[in-house]
């Protein structure tokens, strides 16, 4: 098993189920339980809640939330709250977003750089329990400051991490967060260029590469019967690649299947849409991109994503959850 080892949980489980399995990962000695909020599904900050309130080591992290919707002073408070439920045990995972989802709820995602940058300075500044006044493109604030009249009032520590998929975010992300959450839905030899502009940014900040964390995403399909694990996570990874086009660019697989599988799925996909796009999605791209096949096969793929740069992996677990947890757990 790797040295460290997170579970990452979005909408294809019930909420009770997830607190369940946060409960057996912590028992098995994972670290980490990231929550998704992606597609208009699942709020992330209630199952997070949840997931604090029934573990007692366990980090919980948003996996991750956007930073266009939530207003900075809202945002602040929210992850204070989350703070004060489980101390020292939650981590911000915040991106960019996506389009056309974005664009379809009426978010304008220009100079997307600029607003991460003006949204992660105010977060820190605001956990800090700073009186802040800033005026920028995105954020206007005048003299806020997290109210905490009853409580500890004391700076949170909650590390800021991004969730970069685009170059420039990257270097970004390099120089200004305390982590990266790389993506999912890649072969292992996307980290290359990754971790080259991570480096990149932090070299601007006067930091090094070893000083930004590098937990990664990874679909983890596992399954006595290698044919069922190849399914279970063909489900997830048709569907990504006609909603979210920036995963499906990076994740290097050709247009016609993208095209093809985007001529059968509607918005929102039905799982009989799904299915039937399946078939155009080839076994061999699932197992490149993905964790998916007998435990041993599991194992061997994490691996390779360790090898390339990733610090802790966060399992999408596709098919037993349990199996899944039980193959990486900590002997």
């Amino acid at each position: 098993m790797p040295n460290r080892v997170a579970l990452y949980l979005q909408d294809a489980h019930t909420l009770q189920a997830g607190i369940q399995y946060a409960q057996y990962a912590e028992a098995k000695g994972f670290e980490a339980v990231w929550q998704a909020e992606s597609r208009l599904v699942r709020d992330a900050i209630v199952p997070m809640a949840a997931f604090a309130a029934t573990t007692s080591r366990l980090k919980v992290g948003s996996g991750v939330i956007n930073n266009w919707t939530r207003n900075i002073g809202l945002l602040a408070a929210t992850f204070l709250t989350l703070d004060d439920l489980a101390p020292n045990r939650i981590i911000c995972g915040i991106g960019a977003w996506w389009d056309p989802l974005a664009r379809n709820v009426g978010i304008e995602r220009r100079k997307p750089l600029l607003a991460m940058r003006e949204t992660v300075e105010l977060l820190r500044r605001l956990l800090r329990l700073e009186n802040v006044t800033y005026h920028g493109e995105f954020h206007h604030v005048t003299g806020i400051e997290l109210d905490v009249v009853h409580g500890r009032r004391e700076p949170r520590r909650v590390p800021i991490y991004i969730g970069a998929t685009g170059d420039n975010m990257l270097e970004l992300t390099g120089e200004i967060a305390d982590g990266a959450v790389l993506n999912y839905c890649v072969p292992p030899e996307y980290n290359d260029k990754a971790l080259e502009l991570l480096e990149q940014g932090a070299r601007k900040a006067g930091r090094t590469l070893a000083e930004i964390d590098r937990p990664q995403l990874v679909v983890c399909s596992v399954d006595h019967d290698r044919h069922k694990a190849i399914e279970a996570a063909k489900l997830l990874l048709t569907q990504y690649l006609a909603q979210q086009p920036h995963i499906a660019k990076a994740s290097g697989v050709s247009a016609d299947i993208v095209k093809k599988v985007q001529s059968i799925l509607g918005w929102p996909a039905t799982k009989e849409q799904v299915r039937e796009a399946m078939q155009y999605v080839p076994d061999d791209f699932v197992l490149k991109i993905s964790a998916t096949g007998t435990p041993a096969e599991a194992r061997a793929k994490v691996q390779e994503y360790i090898d390339r740069g990733c610090t802790c992996p966060i399992l999408y677990p596709m098919s037993d959850p349990y199996l899944m947890i039980d193959t990486f757990a900590a002997a």
